[in-house]
């Protein structure tokens, strides 16, 4: 847990009693103030859309399963052209919960969250079972969570290339890692499943 660590803007709690033995199917959508803490937390300029889908079945004598997906629209800034744009954003989401006692330290967020993410840096799928705290869930965290890790960290405006100075060119050190940024190979968050899909929309007038 974070010592300055703050609860999710976004909690839709839902309990195992309250999940019948044919599961349950929930859609959620954000309001304006939800959506707007949110952006405030994850460094968006604006994110107009926050949907989250979840059907949750029972696991076993006393566990639930959780499958779903976050889905949302998020405003940042280019980090080449400092434009705004706007990105869509689709997350799977496939979590499996037993019985606990303590809060797992992923369901909080930093105060100040920014969204720092290494470059070429797979981190292997965590099977292991998240905690039910209270014996509920909370879904508005989990797709907080999920919606954050879905953000790019370097957003660019679509059909931007960032052109690095020639080698040897001395003003090209301090942008050696931006150059590099759209190389891909991303792989963040334990527990993500499936492919991410993030796309810039086209400005007016462009092909």
């Amino acid at each position: 847990m974070h010592d300055n660590a703050m609860p999710s803007p976004w909690s839709v709690r839902i309990a195992r009693g309250e999940v019948p033995e044919t599961g349950r199917h929930l859609d959620l959508v954000a309001d304006a103030s939800v959506r707007a803490a949110i952006a405030k937390l994850a460094g968006l300029t604006d994110l107009p859309r926050l949907e989250a889908t979840f059907d949750v079945t029972l696991r076993g004598r006393d566990g639930l399963h959780v499958v779903g997906a976050v889905s949302a629209a998020v405003g940042q800034i280019c980090g080449v052209t400092l434009e705004p744009i706007e990105n869509e954003i689709e997350e799977p989401i496939d979590l499996v919960f037993k019985p606990g006692a303590e809060m797992p330290a992923r369901r909080s967020f930093p105060a100040q969250a920014a969204i720092e993410v290494p470059v070429d840096v797979e981190v292997p799928v965590d099977d292991t079972p998240e905690l039910l705290v209270g014996d509920a869930v909370d879904l508005g965290a989990i797709a907080t969570e999920f919606l954050v890790l879905g953000i790019d960290p370097y957003p660019r405006k679509a059909g931007v290339v960032f052109d690095a100075p020639a080698a040897g060119d001395d003003s090209a050190r301090p942008f050696a890692a931006l150059a590099a940024l759209g190389s891909g190979g991303k792989k963040i968050g334990a527990k993500k499943t499936g492919a991410k899909k993030i796309s810039a929309k086209k400005g007016p007038g462009e092909g």
